[in-house]
């Protein structure tokens, strides 16, 4: 064993399936947008003239773009509907698709309105904006809340997000909230689908206000309530391989948190330095009452200052989140496929998946292998095996589809864990395709956007 936190041996629970409500929330989802574009219709006679087809596109556009500003506040507000059962890393994908739809129906209702307003009034389009912006109501703060959410859309582009801080891409992307906040007023007194009709005009405030609640309630007080719950506080740091960390993290009540292996938590450490950022973590060993367990491997600032904490540290949480558990589980036998630090999370399954357990750890060297005591230990009383993909004199392993098939014969009948690094996991997932394994026995959780 290499940290102090002891061993689990208890025998794992029979697998208990459960159906993701992916393609439920999804129906739900484009069902309100439905909704939206029938509201315009039953408001809308006919459509006459240049001015009148520019002036119907964006008003279909701007109502789509506020149906969208509220989808988008709500797949932020890590609902353990979503976070749980569909898994943190597709919402997160879902919320990056809904943002950049959101920012393109609001480029498209800002240039349609204004050219169509413009073609109505015979003025130039510069006058028009200037009239819009200055002189109806809500506009002053519909323009503020615009060029925010133009802000968060380009800094959370690709190209540009590599090259920011995180903190700094973190803090302006709450800022949607403001621009949110700012711009619904104008979508009621500009609106002319919610002019007099009472009734969109409710559904309108139920949709944005129930929204509301589900970010105050789940990002604000669940966490708070959390925390003062179970008083967490970092117990003790080991070195598991070069780089590589162990924080025990200590409590009260922690068998009542409902967190499962393979799910993470956000963390975030309030010592100097580390207070300000929340990152997520995965449990590295299945949870205990009085003791969890994240190994952290040093890519950035934060996760290096991690070796630097200290006993006594208070550690403010979030979640547990994420779908990478035994409920994705459909058979008896179990492939876990780890890259690199993606070896955390499928530390923890390993031990507790029920039926045959295999562990294939891709990593550079024997040293970069942290936690492999534990990993043979496990294996050992379980009867599981472990197998390793090391670096060798004539470059990276094979890890094809006859290689994966070589390793486990009957590969296709196995249910696939899949974690590591965005490019290994791409590479694993199509050999493991090729091999013959159905996607839907091929699990695994990826943040990147």
């Amino acid at each position: 064993m290499t940290t102090a936190y002891a061993q689990r041996r208890v025998a794992p629970a029979p697998p208990a399936p459960r159906r993701s409500p992916a393609g439920p929330v999804l129906a739900v989802l484009w069902g309100g947008a439905a909704a939206v574009i029938a509201l315009w219709w039953h408001d809308t006679g006919s459509v006459v003239g240049t001015a009148g087809r520019l002036t119907g596109a964006g008003r279909i556009a701007g109502l789509l773009c506020g149906y969208a500003c509220a989808v988008l506040v709500g797949l932020m507000a890590r609902v353990p509907l979503l976070e749980r059962r569909i898994g943190a890393d597709r919402v997160t994908r879902w919320h990056a698709r809904a943002g950049r739809y959101t920012v393109c129906l609001l480029v498209a209702h800002v240039v349609l309105i204004l050219l169509g307003y413009a073609a109505q009034d015979g003025s130039s389009l510069l006058a028009e904006a200037l009239t819009v912006v200055l002189d109806y109501p809500e506009m002053l703060k519909a323009t503020a809340g615009t060029v925010i959410l133009f802000a968060v859309g380009i800094v959370s582009a690709r190209a540009v997000r590599r090259r920011v801080a995180h903190e700094f891409w973190y803090y302006l992307h709450l800022l949607t909230y403001a621009a949110v906040f700012l711009a619904f007023g104008h979508q009621l007194a500009l609106g002319s689908d919610f002019t007099g009709n009472a009734t969109a005009q409710a559904a309108w405030y139920a949709l944005y206000l129930g929204v509301a609640a589900l970010v105050v309630w789940f990002r604000i007080l669940a966490p708070v309530r959390l925390n003062l719950r179970h008083r967490l506080r970092v117990d003790s740091v080991h070195r598991e391989a070069p780089g590589v960390y162990s924080v025990v993290i200590g409590g009260r009540r922690l068998d009542e948190m409902d967190v499962r292996p393979g799910q993470f938590l956000r963390w975030r450490f309030l010592t100097e330095g580390m207070r300000w950022t929340s990152s997520p973590y995965s449990l590295s060993a299945p949870p205990r009452p009085d003791l969890l367990r994240i190994t952290v491997k040093a890519l950035g600032d934060h996760s290096a200052a991690v070796s630097l904490l200290r006993p006594g540290t208070r550690v403010w949480a979030e979640g547990p989140y994420g779908a990478l558990t035994a409920d994705r589980q459909t058979s008896h036998k179990s492939l876990l496929i780890a890259g690199g630090a993606g070896i955390t999370p499928l530390r923890a399954l390993f031990e507790t998946l029920p039926g045959d357990v295999t562990l294939l750890y891709r990593a550079r060297s024997n040293e970069d292998l942290a936690l492999g005591g534990e990993l043979e230990a496990v294996a050992r009383w379980r009867g599981a095996k472990v197998l390793y993909a090391l670096n060798g004199p004539h470059g990276r392993p094979d890890l094809s589809a006859p290689s994966l098939r070589a390793a486990v014969p009957d590969l296709d009948a196995h249910d696939v864990y899949l974690c590591g690094p965005h490019g290994f996991a791409r590479d694993v997932y199509e050999a493991l395709r090729t091999a013959g394994v159905p996607d839907s026995r091929i699990h695994h959780e990826s943040f990147e956007l």
